[in-house]
């Protein structure tokens, strides 16, 4: 366990006194294109039995390279998650708790550590690791979320279906980056550029779009696409989730569905609509990634590229009566992983179950540039998986954490071989989830109450990792003296303010009561 000093200590660590020093690697490294999408379910990847042809993804990049099949987010929500893929470092050891705490601007990532072993980079699109990039909403949610009410923050999820059959750039932003990036590889081929690339994609669909008319900090609830891409969805394939009853959700379940508008009725009509048009919006994903598959293939370096793509987490697509992400469920936590070698045309096609998570895509950075990794990092280099050496000495776990928005509790999760165990805050508020992968992968059976060896073992292992009570009650820590801080700063401003972010329709329905409760929390004792 590390605390705020240490982890401090090592962050300066890693800042000012780590450089990537070349290894003298045998003939001219590889061009790395790396693609990150948003909110990609990773169940998705590298299966084409599911509702969606992904050709691109799921027939191109996986049968020329390796796909990671149990690849996590390390922290499920946009920032904190790209904080530790940028850093290669936990989320209690950045300190990135939520969308507005990520990275400082300057921090030492893996684009800075290639660029100093003579890389030209291209940056396009979605980063996201940066702290205070996200709305004044994202950290009072986040912050008050131990606060005794319960206000929906997010508009309803909604289906929009726009455009026409030829209607293909729904995203217009993204499909900018694409010929961007084109263009790009372009120019450098024709100014016969020697350096080896690297060059950055990140593309912010399949993300809810925002909400129209849910006032100044909207959410995005809105999943919007067009008949185009809906000709990609199979929608005899187009399940309706089965839904535990209000009365009888794990409280923490039940405080995220309220949280994200979604307790009220729903048709089943409706949700085979979010989902069939989320599936449409990764769908034009695939689009993109195949165009710039093309690019590389009409250019001749196809076969000196590496190419990765993942996603920052997944998306709930009202699975467990939710939508978005900030859970545990595979839906939300787990993420594609595909990277392609095509210096080892063996190991083309591959597929690794190996628990993996995105902290392990710096140092596997590292070993695709040969350059020596930085010191302190969290994740292990997957290198080793993509030459098919017989061992790879990695860690049999992943962990993930999640201190933001949507839940009232810390949320630790721990993934070793098919159990999946997840605690909340210090452990004993409320019962943990134990799910058995394997023969549940819906994580419709609870077995908390069933196996409690596994759950104790789990346990240990997990407090062996982190001592995640501590953690929560630094985070606990943080809530209260960033709210109180924030509060502060407004001065007159602060009623008005709080009334109208994007809890606003809850909120007026009792402004005392609920400034009256924030007041009874910043008193209390943890």
């Amino acid at each position: 366990m590390f605390s705020m000093m240490q982890s401090s200590i090592l962050i300066t660590v890693l800042l000012f006194t780590c450089t990537c020093i070349p290894r003298g690697n045998e003939g001219k490294p590889n061009n790395v294109l790396f693609i990150i999408c948003d909110a990609m379910d990773g169940r998705l990847v590298g299966n084409n039995l599911t509702a969606v042809n992904m050709a691109n993804i799921n027939n191109r990049l996986v049968s020329h390279g390796v796909t990671f099949t149990n690849a996590y987010t390390n922290s499920p929500i946009c920032c904190p998650s790209r904080s530790a893929l940028w850093s290669g470092l936990y989320t209690h050891i950045t300190h990135a708790w939520n969308n507005h705490e990520g990275l400082p601007a300057d921090y030492p990532t893996w684009k800075i550590k290639l660029e100093k072993a003579g890389y030209d980079s291209k940056i396009l699109g979605k980063t996201d690791y940066v702290s205070g990039r996200h709305t004044l909403s994202n950290r009072v949610e986040a912050w008050t979320r131990n606060v005794n009410f319960t206000l929906a923050q997010e508009g309803r999820p909604t289906p929009v279906l726009v455009g026409n059959k030829t209607t293909i750039r729904v995203k217009d932003v993204d499909w900018d980056n694409i010929d961007k990036a084109k263009d790009w590889l372009e120019n450098r081929k024709s100014s016969k550029a020697t350096k080896p690339f690297l060059l950055y994609i990140g593309i912010n669909l399949p993300h809810p779009y925002s909400t129209p008319g849910e006032g100044e900090h909207p959410g995005g609830s809105t999943f919007m696409t067009s008949p185009y891409w809906l000709q990609y969805v199979d929608m005899s394939k187009v399940t309706i989730p089965k839904w535990t009853p209000l009365d009888k959700m794990h409280p923490v379940d039940y405080y995220e569905s309220a949280t994200k508008n979604c307790t009220s009725h729903f048709t089943k009509d409706e949700i085979r609509k979010i989902r069939a048009y989320y599936y449409g919006m990764c769908a034009e994903v695939d689009g993109m990634v195949g165009e710039i598959l093309d690019q590389l293939d009409s250019l001749g370096l196809t076969n000196t590229t590496q190419v990765i793509f993942t996603s920052d987490h997944g998306e709930m697509a009202m699975e467990h009566r939710q939508f978005y992400k900030m859970t545990m469920y595979e839906a939300s936590s787990h993420v594609p992983l595909i990277i392609t070698n095509p210096t080892v045309p063996s190991r083309q096609g591959v597929a690794v179950n190996d628990p993996v998570s995105l902290v392990d895509i710096f140092p596997t950075l590292m070993d695709m540039a040969a350059i020596h990794h930085p010191v302190g990092l969290n994740g292990t280099s997957l290198m080793p998986y993509l030459e098919g050496k017989s061992h790879v000495k990695k860690p049999d776990w992943v962990l993930s954490q999640y201190h933001g928005c949507n839940v009232n509790m810390s949320a630790y999760m721990l993934r070793r071989q098919e159990w999946k165990y997840i605690t909340y805050g210090n452990g004993k508020q409320v019962a943990p989830h134990l799910f058995n992968l394997d023969e549940d992968p819906d994580e419709l059976h609870d077995y908390a109450n069933e196996r409690h060896d596994i759950i104790a073992e789990m346990d240990n292992k997990l407090r062996s990792i982190i001592d995640y009570a501590d953690i929560t009650n630094e985070v606990s820590r943080y809530n209260k003296e960033s709210f109180s801080s924030w509060k502060t700063s407004i001065g007159d401003k602060y009623s008005d303010t709080i009334a109208n972010l994007r809890w606003w329709k809850d909120w007026q329905k009792d402004p005392n009561g609920n400034e009256q409760r924030i007041e009874e929390w910043l008193k209390s004792v943890e």
